[in-house]
Order: structure tokens, then sequence, then C-alpha cells
């Protein structure tokens, strides 16, 4: 299975997985499965640390050089995913988790979130 981990269980996974539920730490360890993050995600992380957000307070360079060297594969943002996120409806208001959710439908991806509003657009949304 190809999961698209949403920022916050990137961030958890890279440096607090202690924070990982049992289901999530399940997933990302089971060798079969490919884990990839967004280029959106690396975005999502130098915006709000640049507005001073206690939850993102990780250099973005530094993040980035760790998904991948723990082989997290990269998932660029193209404008087909980008035109998707407008046929999403307004469930939720955060852009980088809509983007999230249009790029996993678009290439046919799991999204493993741990929010709950995610979860409302339905497949491919996972909740761990």
């Amino acid at each position: 299975m190809n999961l698209l981990l949403d920022t916050h269980l990137l961030l958890w996974a890279a440096g607090h997985p202690e924070r990982l539920s049992a289901a999530a730490t399940t997933l990302l360890l089971d060798p079969s499965h490919e884990l990839l993050f967004s280029a959106a995600s690396i975005w999502e992380v130098t915006i709000k640390r640049g507005l001073g957000r206690d939850d993102f307070q990780v250099d973005p360079r530094r993040f980035w050089r760790t998904l991948l060297t723990h082989g997290y594969r990269e998932l660029a943002v193209t404008s087909e995913q980008t035109i998707a996120v407008g046929q999403l409806p307004p469930l939720h208001k955060d852009p980088f988790d809509r983007l999230l959710i249009a790029q996993a439908r678009t290439e046919g991806l799991t999204l493993l979130t741990t929010d709950t509003l995610v979860t409302q657009y339905g497949e491919p949304t996972r909740l761990v």
C-alpha cells in the first residue's frame, strides 16, 4: 500500500514517535508499504514555523533530509492536483490538508491522518 502521511504524522514519525498511535506505528513499520510525504508538507512546516507555531518548530531543510534518509519518497505538487482541490467540498479550511487530500485522490494513495475533519472526505483517507 502507498501511504501519504499528513504533516503532523510526519513530524511525529521524525521527531516524536511516542506520539504515534499503535495503528500508525504498525502501518509505518510494515516493509510492504511505501511511505510518501508531500512537498506541500515541507511548505507547511516552513510557513507555520515562520509564524511561530509551537507544533512546527523544526528546521524544514533538516526535516526534508531526514525523511529522505529514512526512505520516504517525496511527492511533488502538480497542476492536476491543485485543480482537484477545487472539486473538494468545503469541509476543511486548511489549504495544506485539502491539497494532501487532492494528492491522495489524484495519485491513488491512502492519506494517513490524525485529523477527524480530514477523514470526513472519505476515501482515500484513513484515521490513525
